[in-house]
């Protein structure tokens, strides 16, 4: 049985600008397709501290990642859903 599971996604200007809601439509999307409304929490932050970095600061759980919106999908299946199934 999987667990619960938050991710937070940066808001801030410069992921916003890298494409954030794009980010968080997809996470949005696959929650819904995979049936994890009560497994998965999309929360919004501002710097997460990796706007340096090329993507999207994302959050799960306690670790930090670095997504392109390019990669949302594949980021989403390969990451979080084996951790919440």
């Amino acid at each position: 049985m999987g667990r619960y599971m938050d991710i937070t996604i940066c808001i801030g200007s410069s992921c916003h600008l890298k494409g954030s809601r794009d980010i968080v439509r997809s996470f949005e999307r696959l929650v819904a397709a995979n049936g994890l409304e009560n497994k998965v929490t999309l929360k919004g932050s501002f710097c997460q501290g990796l706007c340096a970095k090329h993507g999207v600061c994302v959050a799960v759980g306690d670790q930090k990642y670095s997504v392109i919106p390019a990669e949302a999908e594949q980021f989403f299946l390969d990451t979080v859903l084996p951790q919440v199934k």
